[in-house]
């Protein structure tokens, strides 16, 4: 299963166990914090008017190639990218009075990045190339695989990829990569599609196992 599969089932899991919550357990924002962070960005975007007002110019161009890492384009809709996740992880990195504990995770996170990435390869993660990046990202992003001494990367990266989740499934595309259907009634719960179960490889739903 690649991570894009990965990372869409544990939407769909959480979706249907804690309703209002979109990404990984963990997280400390709801579907409304998303949507909200969304439909500003967007709305910047569309007027072209978007500054960023947390990332700095460099710290922005590793977001944009982490998180293009994490939900590329394929044949279902566009990466993370194109349609505004970066822009979005500004927006809710920067408007989340309550959370005073995520910016220095993230500036931090984001140091660590690229004095390992230099400490690997001479390089910052940005000026790697695409199979160095590959080889810094599966050492962290595998908690249970990861060597402990990278505890501070693992810790970091399950920060970012629950924010890119929020952020591309909080969108039009990603909502229709998710099947969503919004608010809809549904007079019974069945539970996932058997079709749907099969495809991704697995004996039953995943939030029966939770």
């Amino acid at each position: 299963m690649d991570r894009r599969e990965s990372l869409k089932l544990l939407a769909l899991a959480l979706s249907a166990t804690a309703p209002g919550v979109l990404t990984a357990a963990g997280c400390r924002w709801t579907a409304s914090d998303a949507e909200r962070a969304a439909r500003e960005s967007e709305e910047a975007r569309a007027r072209g008017d978007f500054s960023l007002q947390f990332f700095t110019d460099e710290e922005y161009e590793t977001v944009r190639i982490l998180s293009d890492m994490i939900i590329p384009a394929d044949d279902r809709s566009g990466s993370a990218t194109d349609v505004g996740v970066p822009e979005f992880m500004d927006f809710i990195v920067t408007d989340m009075p309550d959370m005073p504990d995520m910016q220095d995770p993230m500036r931090q996170g984001l140091v660590w990045l690229d004095s390992w990435s230099r400490e690997q390869f001479g390089a910052s993660f940005a000026a790697c190339s695409d199979s160095e990046r590959v080889d810094l990202v599966d050492a962290i992003a595998w908690p249970e695989d990861a060597d402990p001494a990278l505890q501070d990367g693992v810790n970091f990266f399950n920060l970012f990829r629950d924010l890119t989740a929020s952020g591309f499934w909080t969108t039009e595309a990603g909502m229709a990569d998710l099947g969503y259907m919004g608010n809809v009634f549904v007079a019974e719960w069945t539970g996932a599609p058997k079709s749907e179960i099969e495809r991704l490889g697995l004996s039953e739903a995943p939030w029966e196992t939770l």
